[in-house]
């Protein structure tokens, strides 16, 4: 299926490594000019240079904590100036460290809700002027925001805020021509989930495979995922193909989150 993405200018925030590099890597796949940006210059230069080699697409990369009040728009517009406008949008960010409610305090839950709400809103806020019909927006959070876990109330509570955040734009934006959708990734086996499989290993006194394989028991399809699946499926909602879906979440889990709607 020719998905229509290429000449699409497309930003993807915190896009050194994890989720964000692989839809940024998936899209300069595709044929789309890229703006990337993360926290490291170094990691950075880095994520830009093995997808030019890769791709042999145009890339951006700029160093920029979305945390900061302000970094998200100036990037935004530095980004939206260096490619001529902006198509596709992926707000994005690094998750709160975990912690239970009652072990976390106050400046905790504020740099929380600036890394994971206030920079979604800052960073869709920044780049809507610069974008017209047929643009699109993908937000993503995490599957605490279907089943409550514990170990991390910080991430559960604002990444919820970033699902009303998507439902409400979609609504606001569709009369313009710009769809909004949602992608809530399962267990997909970037170095952040690795890194929560960690600490919930050291919780219960055992080890990063045994939390693993226990998990993996858990999932429908009996394992964790890969970002370039994950990828796949932010491709096709950014694209043409998805043209009458906005609004919409979808999970990329392997079954794992068994609701019902």
């Amino acid at each position: 299926m020719d998905l229509h993405l290429d000449g699409q200018r497309a930003l993807v925030a915190a896009a050194s490594d994890g989720l964000g590099y692989g839809i940024a890597a998936a899209l300069a796949g595709e044929g789309c000019r890229v703006a990337i940006c993360s926290r490291e210059q170094s990691r950075i230069d880095a994520a830009a240079d093995r997808i030019r080699r890769e791709t042999g697409a145009e890339v951006h990369a700029a160093v920029c904590d979305v945390a900061e009040p302000g970094a998200a728009a100036a990037w935004v517009g530095d980004a939206a100036a260096g490619l001529g406008g902006i198509d596709l949008l992926v707000p994005n960010a690094g998750g709160p460290p975990p912690g239970r409610f009652g072990d976390t305090g106050p400046d905790q839950w504020d740099a929380a809700y600036r890394l994971t709400l206030r920079s979604a809103m800052e960073t869709a806020a920044a780049a809507r002027p610069h974008m017209g019909r047929g643009g699109a927006v993908l937000f993503m959070t995490a599957a605490s925001t279907r089943l409550p876990v514990g170990t991390l109330a910080m991430s559960m509570v604002f990444r919820a805020g970033v699902v009303a955040l998507a439902k409400l734009l979609s609504d606001e934006w569709a009369a313009d021509g710009i769809r909004v959708n949602h992608l809530i990734p399962g267990r997909i086996a970037t170095s952040r989930l690795l890194s929560l499989d960690e600490d919930a290993a050291r919780r219960s006194g055992t080890t990063p495979d045994a939390v693993r394989s226990g998990i993996e028991a858990s999932i429908p399809l009996g394992r964790y995922g890969s970002s370039g699946e994950f990828a796949a499926a932010a491709l096709f909602l950014l694209s043409e193909a998805a043209s009458y879906i906005t609004g919409a979440t979808l999970q990329v889990d392997g079954g794992m989150i068994r609701s019902v709607g």
